[in-house]
């Protein structure tokens, strides 16, 4: 069986799943890839590149914006597929994230493949992030929703052709119409719960110098950008009243400062810089640890030391961060929006608050870091709903690899 594998910056979400394709017997995977740094050839994958060739047209109409890049990406990887082709390279099965375009005309190319499409998210489905917080994100207006439409094109004429689709969570695959549902799965990209695992003897050194482990009252909050879409204004205007009762309490927050989802800041600064300002004076900024993007080995020790984890985020993409966190053994605290209630239970593998509400999630931190017993059992729980559920080996991977296999029959 032949498998091509379809990510702008591969392997992204199929970090296991090529691999582990590609080691079984008869079974070739290639993989096209606008990454300039991917190597030539890993774990028996053969990646080729393709390259952008132009930019977007100036002055083009901005609804259409979004949707020019994605057809400018496809048509590069069609280029790139029709040499693949003339060298006779004809895959069985093809497994794109479609999200930037790429797969968009691959089956004008090999229309006798399967294509398996990576459904993350469906813009503008009622009860996600469109309208959610409209300090930020404007409610939606019919202007808006034209907006959207345009921007789910893509999503639509993937689905004109596609054979299947594969979504990481159940609230994900149901932001898409119903007419396209009946054909998605779910299967989480899966987190290795062996790895991640509670560890007594973790350590995490802080910017300062200081060394922590598990005991110390450490809180952490994390995000791949810290942007509102993850709640980072609900969680710095709660660091005042957490640090005044708690004067002992260390935090910790992971994140870059671009931006992942919606809009930037206003103003040219960052979020942080925005959110900082306005609790300036209200905060230790010595007890307020910045420590960007951490190599994944650190990120977990930062896990297995948390006193307390802290998961904020609009109804949107669940964050594989959480998985982690859960699968670590942390006692978490996070907002009671649909990704997050798919995975944790209210008092049972965490506590849950008002996405809006600083005080609530000041209070119940505050409230839950001297009650150790409760802290491991909810840390106890949320590792067992992670193992059960999002294990990696024993059934996230086996159910991505059944569905690859049920594409070409």
């Amino acid at each position: 069986m032949k498998t091509l594998f379809i990510h702008q910056n591969f392997p992204g979400q199929f970090k296991h799943l090529a691999p582990a394709l590609a080691a079984l017997p008869g079974h070739q995977v290639t993989a096209l890839t606008l990454r300039k740094d991917a190597p030539a050839q890993g774990q028996n994958i053969d990646v080729q590149r393709y390259a952008i060739a132009r930019g977007n047209t100036q002055g083009v109409h901005p609804w259409v914006l979004d949707f020019e890049s994605k057809v400018i990406r496809g048509e590069a990887a069609l280029h790139a597929a029709l040499a693949l082709k003339a060298k006779g390279y004809e895959p069985d099965a093809i497994v794109a994230h479609p999200g930037w375009g790429e797969s968009l005309f691959l089956k004008d190319v090999w229309p006798r493949a399967k294509l398996g499409m990576y459904c993350e998210f469906f813009y503008g489905a009622p009860g996600t992030d469109v309208g959610f917080d409209p300090e930020f994100v404007p409610a939606e207006t019919v202007e808006g929703t034209a907006r959207l439409r345009v921007k789910n094109v893509n999503n639509l004429m993937h689905f004109e052709h596609a054979d299947a689709g594969l979504s990481p969570t159940q609230w994900q695959r149901s932001t898409f119409p119903e007419r396209f549902r009946q054909r998605i799965s779910v299967a989480h990209d899966g987190v290795d719960t062996d790895a991640v695992a509670p560890n007594p003897q973790a350590t995490f050194t802080l910017p300062n110098g200081a060394a922590c482990q598990p005991g110390d009252e450490l809180i952490t909050f994390v995000n791949r950008n810290i942007e509102p879409y993850r709640g980072c204004h609900t969680y710095f205007r709660a660091l005042p009243q957490m640090m005044a009762e708690r004067p002992n309490a260390q935090f910790v927050v992971v994140g870059a400062d671009g931006i992942s989802y919606g809009p930037a800041a206003p103003g040219g600064v960052t979020w942080k810089q925005l959110f900082l300002r306005e609790i300036e004076g209200r905060y230790d900024p010595a007890r307020l640890h910045f420590v960007g993007t951490l190599p994944y080995g650190q990120f977990i020790a930062l896990l297995q030391v948390s006193m307390v984890h802290i998961y904020l985020t609009y109804p949107f993409v669940l964050s594989w961060s959480l998985l982690e966190a859960m699968s670590a053994g942390c006692a978490i605290v996070a907002s009671n929006t649909p990704p997050v209630l798919e995975v944790i239970d209210d008092q049972k593998e965490g506590l849950l608050v008002d996405f809006f509400d600083p005080a609530a999630l000041a209070h119940t931190v505050c409230q839950l870091i001297p009650q150790a017993g409760l802290r491991a059992e909810l840390g106890r729980q949320a590792r067992i709903r992670a193992r059960a559920n999002y294990d990696l080996r024993r059934t996230c991977l086996p159910a991505q690899m059944r569905w690859v296999q049920g594409l070409v029959g």
